[in-house]
């Protein structure tokens, strides 16, 4: 075992399978003590299974670590609150919070369902701001009475969140939104020694089975897939060492790490007041601007992509 994180408490959410799991193993064998969180439904969020979260458990329990667990939907603003608050009873302290409970309802978007919409709205976007408010609250409290918080957030969005992807319009926006979440509460919450990261990252897993291109066919493509790989920058985030990174979206995909820039403004130029006067100067603002990036993250042109072209 190694010691990162050696007596902190982290909750982790959607910890009972894939990336989330191995998130919590990976800080328990770094020496922290974990919330387990995990609802345990399918992955359209319908149902509910303690079990899995409780495997999780056992297996920290077995490597000599300490856990617990938890079965709250995080879009359960009061329900985020009361495991917030399961921590600091067991452990008297909270110092890691991973964001990483998710479902998919992947559909066209003329074929997406309020419903869709709504729920993958909710269990990603919404379950990352229940949880972080709850948490900050407890820090902000901690330093106002005298304390030192030791805070770290690591948030989860998505390739799909960042440079877009077909079927996932409900999942892409709640996956940018956490990005944008991320960067913004990074700067309110640096006063109280709280950082604050989002993982963009590609595994796989249940949720990604299905979707083409996640794995190779070539021999060990599935363990250089492994959710594992993600874990590894995660429980760095949750060290000493990276108190003066937060802010930051981390783009990882197996053994490639990489940070995933914010929009940044290309080419301008100044308009005319009449419409019809722009078609020149939006094309050399086209000709100009850099492609929208690829999953992979690289720009690149195809159906329903800007092109240089007008």
């Amino acid at each position: 075992m190694g010691n990162l994180c050696e007596g902190r408490v982290a909750i982790v959410t959607g910890a009972g399978r894939g990336i989330g799991r191995e998130h919590a193993l990976m800080l328990a064998n770094q020496g922290a003590k974990v919330v387990v969180n995990d609802l345990g439904g399918d992955m359209d969020g319908s149902g509910s299974d303690l079990s899995p979260a409780q495997e999780v458990v056992n297996e920290i329990v077995e490597m000599g670590g300490e856990a617990i667990v938890n079965g709250a939907n995080v879009a359960d603003f009061a329900a985020a609150g009361e495991m917030v608050q399961q921590a600091i009873d067991t452990w008297g302290r909270l110092d890691i919070l991973i964001n990483n409970a998710g479902i998919l309802r992947d559909r066209m978007i003329f074929s997406m369902s309020e419903d869709d919409f709504d729920a993958v709205i909710n269990v990603h976007l919404k379950g990352t701001f229940s949880t972080v408010h709850h948490a900050s609250v407890f820090w902000r409290e901690t330093v106002k009475a005298g304390g030192e918080a030791f805070g770290r957030i690591i948030n989860t969005s998505s390739p799909s969140g960042i440079y877009g992807n077909v079927g996932q319009s409900n999942y892409g926006a709640a996956k940018a939104g956490i990005a944008a979440f991320s960067v913004i509460t990074a700067m309110e919450l640096v006063k109280y020694g709280v950082t604050v990261n989002c993982l963009a990252p590609a595994a796989f897993t249940r949720m990604t089975a299905d979707l083409p291109g996640i794995v190779g066919t070539e021999e060990g493509a599935e363990e250089a897939m492994s959710p594992r790989w993600i874990s590894v920058i995660t429980a760095w985030l949750c060290s000493e060492a990276a108190q003066n990174v937060t802010g930051r979206v981390f783009d990882v995909v197996g053994e490639r790490l990489g940070i995933a820039e914010q929009w940044h403004l290309g080419p301008s130029a100044k308009q005319t007041d009449d419409p019809e006067g722009l078609t020149d100067i939006v094309k050399e603002l086209m000709k100009d601007a850099q492609l929208n990036p690829d999953m992979g993250g690289m720009p690149t042109e195809g159906p329903g992509r800007p092109s240089k072209d007008i």
